[in-house]
């Protein structure tokens, strides 16, 4: 018995070793569990040690709120959904708010709303127990403007704590949130330094860190797709990570600019020091083939510097705002599998009416993306668009580990040219039908030459050749 602990403890020592040595904290004699870039392949998220793809397809932005969260997340498990996003919002009809009324129904910026953080709670507990990963958006601008303004707690008519000429505040923000007038995003020192709502500001936050810091499985953004200044989110982002201590937290800013070449989202991009992963999901305001070549430019850009690049929020279902731009529901599942594809590290159908949410599609685009996992991991290949020919634009897409697997994926139908020249011998080619996830015929094939592949489903369809 001595021995077998002896040569057990060996082992550990060794293995923790071997981790530090690729870059995986090690806390307290055991492995830290903790979600963060895949120490073998930074493009993509490794939890409990093991590399996954994380994908959604939930209902609601804060999920935390809906009163059937628990069947709601056992849904989601049960199509292989393992990816929800939660805002920290409170401004729908039914919402708890953060903040404790007195006997006058006035707000007290200095006393919590139990009910509400007991919510959150839930959130991380049932999310933590069935492996599923959180990303928290602290702030989001469409709190704080327009109708929803009237009855915001930060609103100085609705609180105990200031007045409006104090907080520097007024009593109106009628216009849309991206025209960026509320003065509640711009307290921090470097812009209007506005001291005595910042410290209600981060009390928010450090409330919201006391509970979420207890979780290995939370990502962390600053806020909603914000056209916010820069210098908004460096403080709140020094702040995050200065509250989180020795906690090593993943961080981002999530961006509105629809165009993800602009100098908004190079703000992200290029500081790596500051914001563990990218979130591009306005991307998915881009339809067809510029959706995917935007795409290609973001991991081109970061090339030498990976890291996981989420999409929180897929847009677009038959009830979207945008429906005269092609932004439908078609447009929502194209776009989930070009970025699965294309090396995204998330993908997550956004909510009702703007999204799919969790429906026929959504399910199916999921259970679509599970199946292929039996037989191929996503994070052994790469985009391989040079292995086509014959294509027209948004008609096939190819990721693959070349010689091995090939990946090809038709959004509607389609026929191109896929060059299997590195591969040598015999392969199986088989195809799966992205409207129901349900695998089609499957043929042996030879390599060594270019093998022509006609999409037998018009509704989307992927082609996979495996090396046997």
């Amino acid at each position: 018995m001595k021995l077998f602990f002896y040569f057990t403890c060996i082992g550990i020592l060794v293995s923790a070793i071997a981790c530090q040595q690729k870059g995986i904290k090690v806390q307290e004699g055991k492995l830290d569990d903790s979600i963060r870039p895949w120490s073998e392949n930074p493009a993509y998220w490794e939890f409990k040690g093991e590399p996954l793809l994380l994908l959604g397809a939930t209902d609601n932005d804060n999920l935390f709120q809906q009163p059937n969260l628990k069947s709601h997340l056992d849904s989601l498990k049960a199509i292989g959904g393992n990816y929800i996003r939660n805002t920290m919002s409170d401004r729908d009809p039914g919402d708890l708010r953060a903040y404790a009324t007195d006997d006058n129904g006035m707000y007290d910026l200095n006393l919590w709303n139990e009910a509400y953080w007991n919510q959150f709670d839930s959130l991380l507990q049932w999310t933590a127990q069935r492996d599923i990963i959180v990303q928290i958006e602290i702030w989001d601008r469409f709190d704080h403007s327009r109708k929803e303004w009237l009855s915001d707690p930060y609103h100085p008519a609705n609180n105990i704590n200031y007045s409006y000429e104090e907080a520097g505040l007024d009593s109106l923000y009628p216009n849309h949130p991206g025209a960026n007038e509320q003065p509640f995003f711009y307290t921090v020192p470097a812009l209007d330094d506005n001291s005595l709502l910042l410290d209600y500001q981060q009390s928010f936050v450090r409330k919201l860190l006391s509970h979420a810091l207890e979780y290995d499985h939370v990502l962390y953004c600053i806020d909603n797709e914000t056209k916010g200044e820069d210098e908004w989110a460096v403080y709140w982002a020094e702040f995050i990570k200065k509250e989180a201590g020795d906690k090593e937290i993943m961080l981002t800013q999530m961006w509105d600019d629809w165009d993800i070449k602009s100098d908004m989202h190079k703000r992200t991009l290029d500081h790596p020091e500051r914001y563990d992963y990218i979130d591009m999901s306005q991307n998915s305001h881009n339809t067809g083939q510029l959706n995917g070549d935007n795409a290609r430019f973001i991991f081109n850009y970061i090339h030498s510097n990976p890291r996981p690049v989420n999409s929180t929020k897929i847009y677009g279902s038959k009830t979207s705002p945008w429906t005269n731009r092609g932004i439908d529901d078609r447009h929502a599942v194209e776009t989930f599998f070009r970025n699965i594809i294309g090396g995204f590290a998330s993908s997550r159908f956004h909510r009702p009416p703007a999204g799919l949410g969790m429906s026929d599609p959504s399910i199916h685009a999921l259970m679509s993306v599970r199946k292929l996992e039996e037989k191929i991991k996503f994070w052994e290949i790469d985009p391989r668009m040079d292995l086509l020919s014959g294509r027209e634009a948004n008609e096939a897409y190819c990721a693959a580990k070349e010689g091995e697997r090939y990946l090809v994926y038709f959004p509607q139908g389609g026929e191109v040219s896929l060059d299997l020249s590195s591969l040598e011998g015999n392969a199986s080619l088989q195809w799966l039908s992205i409207v129901d996830a349900e695998w089609l015929e499957t043929s042996k094939i030879s390599g060594g030459d270019t093998i022509q592949l006609s999409s037998p489903a018009s509704s989307g369809s992927l082609a996979l050749v495996v090396k046997e």
